[in-house]
């Protein structure tokens, strides 16, 4: 009897230390599948706050190679080359480069640049800056850009990078688990008021631009030699 009076007492005591209006915990299953949706929120959620292990960083970078390439380089005010080892960033409008000596990454900017030229699989790339040019509607920025044809009828594509950001968390959504940067081309002409327009490289685009050659756009979009879309535009300017 006495050991049951103790027993009783001890109990009183557990039922004063956690009394009713303490938190109540979920059941094992209902508890483990709670943490595993709140482990699945987007960290920017208002539920739980931690790494989302889903997201896998980003892929690409700003610049046009990705990698630093041999070049020739030639800067305003001065006539003589410079060779370097340099990329285009052409999300800040400047030349990337390796200062001599400490291997620090350097930049210029396009304001400073007049031509660089490199050379990618035996051709010969050459690449300007657009301070000068005149453009339909205003580019905004004095960009980098690529020589595809000289004068007349210039044709040129200014090398653009979009940042698209991971989308993984829409019930619909693309399930991207990084952001990237992805390149994006936007290619101009240059109309006999010396003014770029910007041009798809496509039949209708083109015949649009140049109504007079219908029959020539037409005849050489019907021919499938050509190794690109720019090397078939520069085909039919070539042969205006």
């Amino acid at each position: 009897m006495k050991r049951i009076m103790i027993f009783l007492m001890a109990l009183l005591s557990a039922v004063n230390i956690f009394p009713q209006n303490s938190i109540a915990y979920q059941s094992g299953i209902v508890g483990e599948k709670n943490l595993q949706a709140a482990a699945n929120l987007s960290p920017y959620s208002t539920g739980a706050i931690g790494f989302d292990l889903r997201y896998e960083g980003v892929k690409g970078t700003t610049r046009l190679f990705d990698t630093l390439i041999t070049s020739s380089l030639l800067l305003k005010n001065q006539t003589d080359y410079i060779m370097f080892k340099g990329d285009i960033d052409v999300v800040n409008n400047s030349l990337i480069f390796i200062k001599a000596g400490t291997g620090e990454l350097m930049e210029i900017s396009s304001d400073n640049v007049v031509e660089m030229r490199v050379n990618i699989d035996n051709k010969d790339l050459i690449y300007r800056t657009a301070g000068e040019l005149t453009f339909e509607k205003e580019i905004g920025e004095n960009k980098f850009y690529q020589v595809l044809k000289e004068d007349p009828n210039m044709f040129i594509c200014i090398p653009e990078k979009k940042f698209v950001e991971a989308d993984y968390n829409r019930i619909y959504g693309p399930d991207r688990r990084y952001d990237e940067f992805k390149l994006n081309n936007k290619y101009y002409i240059q109309d006999s008021d010396n003014v770029l327009r910007r041009v798809q490289l496509s039949e209708k685009s083109l015949a649009k631009m140049f109504p007079d050659k219908k029959e020539l756009i037409k005849k050489v979009f019907k021919e499938d030699y050509y190794i690109d879309d720019e090397a078939r535009v520069i085909s039919i300017l070539e042969n205006f």
